[in-house]
């Protein structure tokens, strides 16, 4: 492309030719937009420009509480639920001050503006409310440490230590004569006699002969059976015979009655009598309960509980000075049974040494 002709600039003529028009073109246009539109919006009034809807549109107002109303799908699910309980292992600890707001919040009364959509947070305080007290563990009614018998002492009395022996012995005999005196178990193998082959043979035979014969027999199957006809005579009998055996139960129910009625002192001291012994038999077991208790603990698993057997020494053990006294590895086994025996853990199925 060549270069633009350099005009001639030596006259106002020239000058006016070649001045641009472009600001004045657009300031044109703008003013008749401006007027076509209703006036420039810069010389406009604020009053003009800007003006505050007071007027309520009822379908918008009715679609926003519609909305509102509408619960989504994840909060549905995370709604309280009256018929399933709370998990145990997500319930927490709650502190005094927390518990003595909580107490707080329910005693303030409740606005009722603000709706109530049974919503509770996980994780929150607001769930609180409906969880369980905690379960607080029975207190064992055997102690922790119990003292043996003045006779299981390293230097006992001859008197403590003979009735502490006696006592063991006692033990021991009681077991054996459970063991010897209990049900005997059912014996794998029946004591008998052999049987030959050729014998046995004979023996089927004579249990399945009667029964056969009698199944092969047609003529016994297809015996008549005789059935006597009942006439009216013996109908009017049995109808008569059934009502007056039904009266004579009615009077037999009224004179119990009146009986009853005139005995009515004694019957209400039975029932007292009653009650009075329903009451102590109560007292009995609830007594052989805590002595059943101190004596061995509620069955926690599979096996029952067993004593461990008195630690008392014999007579020729007694040497009376502990530095004399033969060592035994039991306080562990000790601790263990009394742990069993506290119920605060299951017995366990005594296991030998491999």
């Amino acid at each position: 492309m060549g270069k633009k002709a350099k005009t001639s600039r030596k006259g106002k003529k020239a000058w006016r030719a070649n001045i641009s028009t472009e600001d004045i073109d657009d300031f044109f246009e703008k003013s008749t937009k401006d007027a076509l539109s209703g006036g420039s919006l810069t010389s406009a009034p604020t009053e003009s420009l800007f003006v505050i809807d007071k007027s309520q549109d009822l379908s918008v107002k009715k679609k926003i509480e519609k909305k509102r109303e509408k619960v989504l799908r994840v909060d549905s699910m995370l709604k309280k639920n009256p018929f399933v309980e709370a998990v145990p292992s997500s319930k927490q600890k709650i502190s005094k001050k927390k518990k003595k707001e909580a107490f707080k919040a329910e005693d303030a009364p409740k606005d009722e503006s603000v709706p109530d959509s049974g919503m509770v947070l996980m994780w929150g305080d607001g769930g609180q409310h409906g969880r369980k007290a905690r379960q607080v563990s029975k207190q064992s009614v055997i102690p922790a440490v119990e003292v043996e018998a003045p006779g299981c002492s390293y230097n006992p009395s001859f008197e403590s230590h003979q009735d502490s022996l006696a006592q063991a012995v006692a033990e021991e005999m009681q077991k054996a004569y459970k063991i010897e005196l209990g049900p005997q178990p059912v014996p794998l193998t029946v004591m008998g006699e052999v049987v030959d082959e050729d014998d046995k043979y004979f023996i089927e035979a004579d249990d399945g002969s009667d029964d056969d014969m009698n199944e092969d027999d047609p003529a016994i199957e297809k015996r008549p059976l005789k059935t006597k006809r009942v006439t009216r005579v013996e109908l009017n009998k049995r109808a008569r015979k059934k009502e007056l055996h039904k009266k004579e139960a009615e009077a037999k129910k009224k004179q119990e009655l009146t009986k009853d009625i005139d005995n009515l002192p004694d019957i209400l001291q039975e029932i007292a009598k009653e009650d009075e012994e329903k009451k102590k038999k109560h007292l009995r077991k609830a007594i052989a309960k805590q002595e059943r208790l101190k004596a061995c603990p509620p069955r926690l698993g599979k096996y029952k509980f067993q004593p461990a057997p008195p630690q008392v020494l014999l007579s020729e053990e007694l040497t009376g000075s502990l530095r004399k006294l033969k060592g035994c590895a039991t306080l562990a086994r000790d601790r263990f049974k009394s742990l069993e025996k506290r119920g605060l853990i299951p017995p366990s199925a005594k296991s030998g040494r491999k």
